[in-house]
């Protein structure tokens, strides 16, 4: 949920969770190595963030009253996209042995809080169970999957961890699952003898209540005659299930048919609680540790392959399409109208002046500067550059698989390290263009490139950390992390951007093909069909409608804590959506020039950037999936969505402008001017 773009991604990152890829193998980035153990080795069971996708805001697990381990938790060693996308991974209270199997073990007694009434401030469970927050632990780097059963069916989810508990379709309570059962496969190591590596984690909650009475500290019951260590009893248990009766004549692990038995009940989300497990160990000889992420990636099959075929079939019959539009006008015309410019004219054609109509009468203003602040159109068309370059960067090493998710927070660091690095290019770029414009005060472009964009993202980032940090989310990052964004931004990317800006300035304004006339050419009224609104709605739905497959899924890993894996498809469909910016923008300005109006420079990037638009129409659409209800989730979602778009916007138009700069000097230079 790519929201952990910071959530997901300040949003600088942005396009690179918007467009998607192939059903990649996992594999682990060069250099980490598997963890192998021996029977009775310690595994540590860690604990994350609790996520909600009817929240949007990710909590510290020990918020809610659970079981703390001896001496406090201990938080894990964090890498910087860790903090950025709201991960908290924290040690606890569990006590695994690999290869042992345990039986109702107890964890501890705890006080969950005030009973439900009615006119009474739930406590703190209750109110998490209601807003559907999930847990989310972490076995030797892999994630829990769920594990669901009822009377028929037995279902495992990979995605979205499991839940705290469940509210009551009769009695409308909510209800804690204060029992999980463990189940862990493993596989044995063919080159260490008697070493064995874990390759599924899977959890299966239960909510079982447990009348019990406590039992006084006792410190030599911690440890048996031999020294060696011994399940802690906190309480006897005087209504056990059969794995949680010490005298039963065989042990059992825990299972769907003893809790639902007819004299059990669930254990309401109040008072003292006894939280027990039981640890299952299972041999998978079919599964190696470096296949142990695909059913993760592919989330169980639950979207079929085909699906994503589909959409890249979708996003080439539109390109398909257009590329016969742009064949049957663009070339035939064009070819006519270079037959007529280029033919000598007749002593008739002199005199009465008909030699010139169509886009050869706009020659000597068409690569006049824009019309509107060629320095804001220099610094966005900069801006767009270096996101372009950052998102193939980001796709690229993502399909060779360096930004898996077993290393989490990878991908998020990459985007924003890729960001600063590439600011010498938007430097370059700003520089190079506010120079062809004949621009005198380069040093506000540069600063403007600099600190514009960043600027408005750590605006936006800082105002959503204020609202997270008010709602207790860990999505509020520490002071320290903010320090190593500003360094990163100060420290890196400025200087990188004065770095490109000074090259730029030293390199030759951009050549063109005809001179301009010191007298602008008056611009006759244009059709209603060449107006702005038009231009603006044709132009953004074709490249929408070639990735909005991939969009809906990319949403689903950014919001709705789902993976996606598929950057061979992400790479495909943005290739397709570069091509479709591209075209849609070069028949435009075709037809603008074809109607003497030669102010094509903003046209370009607003046609082309339009695409933003329907994505963030799209995500409104999106958003009544999450069943949101509170401002803060409000103000996550869509000011987040809202400077991703920004992102998409300031590239797609730096592509629209490209493409029909490339264009004018073609065309311009292939026809004789007098």
């Amino acid at each position: 949920r790519t929201m952990t773009m910071l959530r997901h991604g300040v949003a600088m990152a942005m396009a690179a969770f918007l467009f998607g890829g192939k059903l990649a193998t996992a594999f682990y980035l060069p250099g980490v190595n598997p963890q192998s153990f021996g029977e009775g080795d310690v595994v540590k069971l860690k604990v994350n963030k609790m996520t909600s996708t009817k929240t949007l805001l990710p909590v510290d697990y020990y918020r809610l009253p659970f079981c703390a381990p001896e001496g406090g938790p201990k938080m894990d060693n964090e890498n910087l996209g860790e903090f950025l996308a709201g991960d908290r991974i924290e040690s606890s209270p569990f006590r695994l042995k690999m290869k042992t199997e345990m039986y109702c073990e107890q964890l501890c007694i705890t006080n969950l809080g005030r009973a439900e009434k009615r006119g009474v401030s739930p406590n703190k469970v209750v109110r998490a169970i209601r807003k559907q927050y999930h847990n989310n632990w972490i076995v030797d780097n892999l994630s829990a999957a769920s594990k669901a059963e009822d009377d028929k069916t037995i279902t495992t989810r990979y995605w979205q961890g499991f839940p705290v508990g469940f509210v009551a379709t009769d009695t409308k309570k909510a209800y804690i699952h204060n029992h999980v059962n463990i189940e862990i496969m493993y596989h044995a190591v063919e080159t260490e003898e008697n070493k064995y590596r874990i390759v599924r984690f899977t959890v299966e909650p239960f909510s079982i209540e447990h009348k019990f009475e406590a039992k006084e500290d006792d410190d030599d019951d911690d440890e048996t005659e031999e020294g060696t260590e011994q399940a802690i009893e906190y309480a006897k248990i005087n209504n056990p299930i059969e794995s949680c009766n010490p005298k039963a004549s065989h042990k059992e692990h825990t299972n769907f048919d003893m809790v639902t038995a007819s004299d059990r009940m669930p254990q309401e989300a109040s008072g003292q609680v006894l939280f027990t497990y039981d640890v299952t160990w299972i041999e998978n000889k079919e599964l190696h540790w470096a296949s142990r992420w695909d059913i993760y990636l592919s989330m169980d099959d639950a979207i079929p392959a085909k699906v994503h075929w589909l959409s890249i079939a979708n996003s080439v019959v539109i390109v398909v399409v257009l590329s016969a539009m742009i064949a049957a006008i663009l070339v035939r015309n064009l070819r006519r109208d270079f037959a007529r410019y280029n033919r000598l004219a007749t002593d008739e054609e002199k005199a009465e002046d008909l030699e010139e109509f169509g886009w050869k009468l706009v020659h000597a203003d068409v690569f006049r500067p824009p019309n509107y602040s060629p320095l804001l159109f220099s610094v966005a068309c900069g801006t767009g550059a270096q996101i372009l370059c950052m998102v193939i960067f980001t796709i690229i090493f993502s399909t060779m698989g360096f930004l898996s998710p077993a290393n989490r927070g990878a991908l998020l660091m990459a985007e924003l390290l890729l960001y600063v690095l590439l600011g010498s290019v938007a430097g370059y770029t700003t520089a190079r263009l506010y120079k062809t414009f004949k621009g005198k005060t380069w040093q506000k472009a540069t600063a403007l490139t600099a600190l514009g964009f960043p600027g408005i993202a750590f605006g936006f980032f800082f105002l959503m950390d204020i609202v997270a940090f008010a709602n207790g989310s860990t999505d509020a990052v520490p002071f320290t992390t903010m320090v190593v964004l500003l360094v990163l931004w100060f420290g890196i990317s400025t200087p990188l951007v004065f770095f490109g800006a000074y090259f730029g300035y030293k390199q030759d304004p951009i050549e063109f093909p005809v001179n301009t006339s010191s007298i602008p050419r008056q611009i006759p009224d244009q059709p209603w069909f060449m107006g702005i609104p038009f231009t603006l709605a044709i132009g953004g739905i074709l490249p929408f409608g070639a990735c909005f497959v991939e969009l809906y899924f990319i949403l689903g890993s950014m919001w709705m804590d789902q993976y996606y894996y598929v950057f061979g498809f992400l790479f495909l469909v943005f290739i397709i959506l570069i091509i479709t910016c591209a075209e849609i923008t070069v028949l435009f300005c075709y037809f603008q020039l074809c109607g003497e109006n030669y102010h094509w420079w903003w046209r370009s990037f607003s046609t082309a950037g339009s695409t933003a638009l329907y994505v963030f129409m799209y995500s409104v659409v999106y958003f009544k999936q999450l069943e949101a209800n509170s401002f803060a989730t409000y103000m996550l979602y869509f000011g987040y969505m809202g400077l991703s778009c920004l992102g998409l916007f300031l590239m797609s138009g730096f592509i629209g402008v490209i493409s029909c700069l490339w264009f004018n000097q073609t065309i311009f230079a292939s026809i004789k001017i007098d």
